[in-house]
């Protein structure tokens, strides 16, 4: 597998993978996370526009994910009640990881390689999200605290650090 930056040609693709991400976190006990065509085909080409937006291909050429990696602070991240960031060095943050479904060990791989870029990461998901919560305690994360979104809503914050 490799990841390299996505382009407006795999959008349409990209909203598909989006697409089957809400519906499975809809089918394992997160239908609050992604709502109203969250993410929207406009934010997802501005993250390429801005050069945020990343695919994992797989080793025959499929798309099979994709999510956003920044490194620097995220205005969301300022705040964190009921805990504390492990450190604040700089850190690059995962937003919107998705996969396809097709091959096992995608987030894993994903995670590994936005690691390999800064040993100090930030991620927040939705209570609801078990399934990404495992993902991320298996991977090293800690959990840190609760933050909140744009619109107010709450996450659980995590951070991996080296």
């Amino acid at each position: 597998m490799k990841i390299e930056k996505a382009t407006q040609v795999n959008l349409k693709e990209l909203m598909a993978i989006f697409a089957r991400a809400r519906s499975f976190m809809a089918s394992t006990g997160n239908p609050n996370q992604w709502i109203n065509g969250y993410p929207s085909e406009e934010l997802i080409y501005q993250d390429i526009v801005h050069g945020h937006c990343f695919i994992c291909r797989t080793d025959d050429n499929h798309i099979a994910a994709a999510f956003v990696f920044i490194i620097g602070d995220d205005p969301t991240y300022a705040i964190i009640e009921n805990g504390k960031w492990l450190n604040d060095k700089i850190y690059g943050v995962i937003h919107r990881l998705a996969s396809d479904g097709t091959k096992k060990g995608i987030a894993k791989f994903c995670i590994e390689w936005c690691f390999s870029q800064i040993n100090n990461l930030r991620v927040d998901t939705h209570a609801n999200n078990k399934v990404m919560q495992s993902i991320l305690k298996r991977e090293g994360f800690k959990y840190c605290g609760i933050i909140y979104t744009h619109n107010g809503t709450e996450r659980l914050a995590f951070q991996k650090t080296q």
